[in-house]
């Protein structure tokens, strides 16, 4: 089976094109944070909700055996999908000064439901999740007000709101909570007195004025010459992360290519032995896009919603999780926050002036004056924490 990190890619490019066909605008969201959350609901699960969740990580060759297998087969591959989610979220946790990434999940369960020792026990050894009591019957809106303030707390007050007004009820009884909080600086930071007001054009005839960031500096670069499109590494401080940019040749180019974009390709695109170390005039948009879907709709427009739906009717009686009879309601929302400045990125999930083009340029142009593809990657684990594309200023 793969690794997490190839899974996130392919996960996160599929749930990306899902997205582009009813939404034109900006794109924000993480891979990680959808899937870690996913994965805390069916822990234990048998038959089609185990399957289920390998089907939304793992590529169909990688999940055809284990449909045929036996169901005690089905629970180990779902128990070694949990050791992988525990062991990458171990990873990406450890503390470092040049950057700041924090994971935190939190279930929040009704109090009187009487929730499977078994199953709190296992989401807090694979997603150092705890379950926090709360009371959903009597006072739902408390309850949802609690559960922003978490949220907000855990993303440096970011994301406010979450659950919006008249989202919970008295007949919730779980509520699974997975925030993702990245702020880094560039390795190499813009001048902010290099930042100019340019033009961003949203097609061929309509186009915005944006603060455009600009340095020339060495990155990895790649041109993609069968995409007439090129691609940027620009690294965080102590180079465990990194921002990757797609940038098509043509204003209205972005749209024509995404289609031909493969999981397979983006990891091949962005390895350490295919990009080339240029000397490039980089012109990026300051720019924040913000991000808020029902994962539980997008999977299921990907065809992968049908283990999920399941939940509602087969919750107590398949996964295991209390020992009551009864049919717990559970909410499951995404939302994302990314903020890209001279600095560097805050996210839920600089040199050089005189850039006048000479006569015999020794650099590439990377200008991101109109739409682009983005993604935000954990080198070590070759994990993909935000995905997205800026379209709109």
């Amino acid at each position: 089976m793969d690794s997490l990190g190839p899974a996130y890619t392919r996960f996160g490019l599929a749930l990306f094109k899902e997205l582009s066909k009813t939404n034109d605008g900006n794109v924000l969201f993480s891979p990680e944070s959808v899937s870690t959350a996913i994965g805390m609901l069916p822990l234990g699960a048998q038959g089609a909700t185990s399957a289920q969740l390998q089907k939304v990580l793992f590529s169909e060759k990688d999940t055809e055996s284990s449909r045929i297998k036996a169901e005690e087969k089905e629970l180990e591959k779902t128990e070694e999908i949990q050791n992988q989610f525990q062991r990458f979220l171990d990873e990406i946790s450890k503390p470092t000064d040049e950057y700041e990434l924090k994971i935190a999940n939190r279930l929040f369960g009704e109090k009187t439901y009487l929730f499977l020792q078994k199953y709190l026990d296992y989401v807090e050894k694979h997603y150092h999740a705890s379950m926090e009591p709360v009371d959903f019957v009597n006072a739902a809106d408390e309850s949802r007000k609690k559960i922003n303030s978490w949220v907000e707390s855990q993303t440096n007050e970011k994301i406010k709101d979450l659950l919006p007004d008249g989202s919970l009820s008295s007949s919730t009884k779980l509520v699974v909570v997975n925030v993702v909080y990245f702020k880094g600086q560039w390795d190499s930071e813009f001048k902010k007195e290099n930042t100019k007001e340019e033009e961003f054009w949203l097609n061929k005839s309509t186009s915005k004025s944006v603060q455009m960031m600009r340095q020339r500096q060495s990155f990895s670069f790649l041109i993609l010459e069968d995409l007439q499109a090129k691609i940027l590494g620009l690294p965080y401080k102590n180079n465990d992360l990194t921002m990757f940019v797609l940038l098509p040749n043509d204003i209205d180019g972005l749209e024509k290519i995404i289609d031909k974009i493969t999981p397979e390709k983006l990891i091949e695109w962005t390895s350490p032995g295919h990009m080339e170390e240029r000397h490039v005039s980089l012109h990026l948009p300051r720019f924040e896009v913000e991000g808020s879907y029902d994962p539980e709709v997008l999977l299921a427009a990907m065809g992968m919603g049908g283990g999920f739906s399941e939940w509602r009717g087969d919750y107590v009686s398949d996964s295991g999780l209390s020992s009551r009879s009864g049919v717990p309601a559970h909410k499951f929302l995404h939302r994302s926050l990314l903020v890209v400045t001279e600095e560097g990125s805050e996210a839920e999930a600089a040199t050089g002036l005189g850039l006048v083009v000479t006569s015999a340029p020794d650099y590439e142009n990377f200008h991101c004056n109109h739409p682009f593809l983005f993604f935000i990657r954990h080198n070590e684990s070759n994990s993909v924490l935000f995905f997205g594309r800026f379209s709109s200023p």
